[in-house]
């Protein structure tokens, strides 16, 4: 048996006057995920960080990286958990990029930029990453899909594929439709892949109206005797902030990808699939 303890952050934007009112909540929402192992924050979070540039210019949130990383390298170290820290826009190269961070207890730093982009990131200056990519931990083999990402069966095949055990999918849906999309596309890629798929959603208005986030995150496993019949173990209350927590169990979904009552992942026909 081997079991992981993940929680997952429901975020909720909010009027800030300073960097350390942001690291404040930060850190009482972590202490509410006390004995986690894993910690889960929403897509692109830091654009609260907007309350601290004039006229809320969101073109400008690159310029608090160096503190996002800091911020979440030292909280990692500190209460020795991985924090999944959400995404955060960064500039590279005189590009922009929505790049998630899985931040270690032993200081390692795990970076995934989006591949498949929203229509609205590109038009605000957003460029695609183009690797697909799972981390090692001490915990669990897990991977990134960020928000639309997991929208596309071929991401979360390969991350299985390729030895994941656990999906993170940091998200920042803008109203219900956006939401459901993603959620039906989370619970589809559980079932599809026998793997956990941990959702974490952004909510709350920010001082763009129009950009409002929707959510409801949630923890979910493949829909199979031994986990719940609707394949969410923990969920969260609607658009508020708030944190959530399940248990996983690596060593059943192993023993369900071989012997379980739908093992669609050991049933699968690739030679069909080719042609």
């Amino acid at each position: 048996m081997r079991n992981v303890k993940v929680s997952s952050v429901q975020f909720a934007y909010k009027p800030i006057k300073s960097f350390e009112d942001f690291e404040s909540n930060v850190e009482n929402l972590i202490q509410r995920a006390k004995g986690s192992d894993f910690i889960v924050f929403p897509e692109t979070f830091t654009m609260e960080l907007q309350y601290l540039i004039p006229n809320n210019d969101i073109s400008k949130i690159h310029e608090f990286t160096e503190q996002y990383l800091e911020l979440f390298t030292q909280l990692s170290r500190k209460k020795k958990q991985y924090i999944v820290a959400g995404s955060h826009v960064t500039k590279k190269n005189d590009k922009y990029y929505n790049t998630g961070y899985i931040f270690c207890p032993d200081g390692e730093i795990f970076e995934h930029s989006k591949t498949h982009l929203f229509p609205l990131e590109p038009f605000l200056g957003i460029s695609p990453g183009n690797t697909i990519e799972t981390f090692e931990t001490t915990k669990a083999k897990v991977g990134l899909a960020i928000c639309y990402e997991v929208e596309f069966p071929e991401v979360v095949r390969i991350l299985t594929l390729k030895g994941a055990e656990i999906i993170f999918c940091p998200s920042y849906t803008i109203g219900e439709h956006g939401f459901w999309r993603v959620r039906y596309c989370c619970q589809a890629r559980a079932i599809e892949n026998q793997i956990y798929v941990v959702l974490s959603c952004m909510v709350g208005t920010p001082p763009i109206t129009e950009m409002a986030g929707w959510g409801r995150s949630a923890i979910m496993s493949p829909c199979e005797n031994s986990w719940p019949p609707n394949g969410i173990i923990a969920e969260a209350k609607i658009n508020e902030e708030m944190v959530i927590t399940g248990e996983l169990d690596l060593g059943l979904l192993h023993q369900k990808r071989e012997s379980g009552s739908a093992p669609t992942l050991k049933d699968r026909r690739p030679e069909l699939y080719r042609s």
